[in-house]
């Protein structure tokens, strides 16, 4: 079952031409031209709740995308009209209104964009608190696991404010950006019973350890290439915590980046494009999680090892649609990538 956005054009906008329902481009005829009539979070919201009601009396599996409050920005109405002047001095940004790109390829304008930031949070807020809400009306509260985290930092386009809202706290660096501020998210999970509450931990993880995760908890094999870590023995508070041996990680704009974490160091290359051996920088998250001395010159014999592990850690997918280049001219979305543990 798959409702919301299925094109990257229409995602970066709350009142869309047309979302997907299933294999069916379902047109919102009351956002064509300038109209705002149907705000698609509201729509995808109400989709995921007739999806757990649907699915009450079995197991399920529900990803929920929250797109907001990614670029463009924008909350209903009544959502904005809580946070105007709040968050002075406002901060605007003048987008695209009209035109061929409209709608399709640039955000619209917003002259309020701190307080339509605001408004989208709340709106995740109050979605969320729908989400746990219905669970427990449904009676299946202890029996449903929820996991809610972000694909990435903060990012600074459409009239974004990051510095304002101090949005990646001591972290260096945004979305794009291989340092902490740019690929470091807070994960929470809760499950009744099961995940000890007000419990923290600092299991280093990353995205494709979900897969593994949950195929453990539904009894489930995990495909040999796959390279995630199941963390069900974290979310329960157990010992025996399988660990990676590092994380590695590539992104293909901006000349090209790979960066590396092996338990307190962390690695990072930029300018992949100009010269595939520029200068590895070092940091050592320990003493340094803001990553603002690079320590490179102290430890040679870290570097080494790193950058060996680094040029070792990319492997080629099998399938011919995705061995993607590190760098690529023309490019739109993230680039694939492999980890090895």
């Amino acid at each position: 079952r798959f409702y919301g956005y299925n094109c990257q054009r229409q995602a970066h906008h709350y009142y869309p031409y047309f979302l997907w329902n299933d294999n069916h481009r379902e047109m919102l005829w009351g956002n064509f031209g300038t109209e705002t009539q149907e705000y698609a979070p509201d729509l995808i919201q109400d989709q995921a709740i007739k999806f757990i009601e649907a699915n009450k009396d079995q197991p399920f599996f529900c990803l929920y995308a929250l797109v907001q409050p990614h670029a463009e920005m924008f909350a209903p109405e009544e959502k904005m009209a809580k946070y105007r002047g709040k968050f002075l001095p406002e901060r605007s940004y003048e987008g695209t209104d009209s035109g061929p790109n409209y709608r399709k390829f640039a955000y619209g304008s917003q002259p309020e964009a701190h307080a339509a930031f605001a408004a989208m949070v709340e709106v995740i807020d109050d979605d969320v608190g729908e989400l746990v809400a219905t669970l427990k009306e449904l009676g299946i509260t202890n029996n449903t696991l929820i996991i809610f985290t972000s694909d990435n930092g903060p990012h600074q386009e459409g009239g974004h404010d990051p510095a304002y809202f101090n949005s990646n706290g001591s972290q260096r660096g945004f979305k794009r950006d291989l340092y902490e501020g740019g690929i470091h998210v807070p994960m929470i999970a809760t499950w009744p019973g099961h995940v000890p509450a007000g419990t923290q931990t600092d299991h280093l993880s990353a995205f494709w350890d979900v897969l593994p995760t949950v195929a453990e908890l539904a009894g489930q094999p995990v495909p040999e290439t796959i390279d995630g870590v199941s963390f069900v023995r974290t979310l329960l508070g157990k010992q025996g915590q399988e660990e990676h041996d590092y994380l590695y990680w590539e992104f293909h704009e901006k000349k090209g980046r790979v960066a590396m974490r092996e338990g307190n160091w962390k690695a990072v290359r930029y300018n992949v494009a100009v010269n595939p051996d520029s200068p590895l920088e070092l940091f050592d998250l320990s003493a340094d999680p803001g990553e603002t001395v690079n320590v490179a010159d102290q430890h040679p014999d870290v570097v080494a090892k790193m950058n060996a592990q680094i040029r070792s850690a990319r492997t080629a997918s099998k399938s011919p649609d995705f061995n993607f280049p590190l760098v690529r001219k023309k490019a739109h979305g993230g680039n694939a990538h492999q980890t090895k543990k």
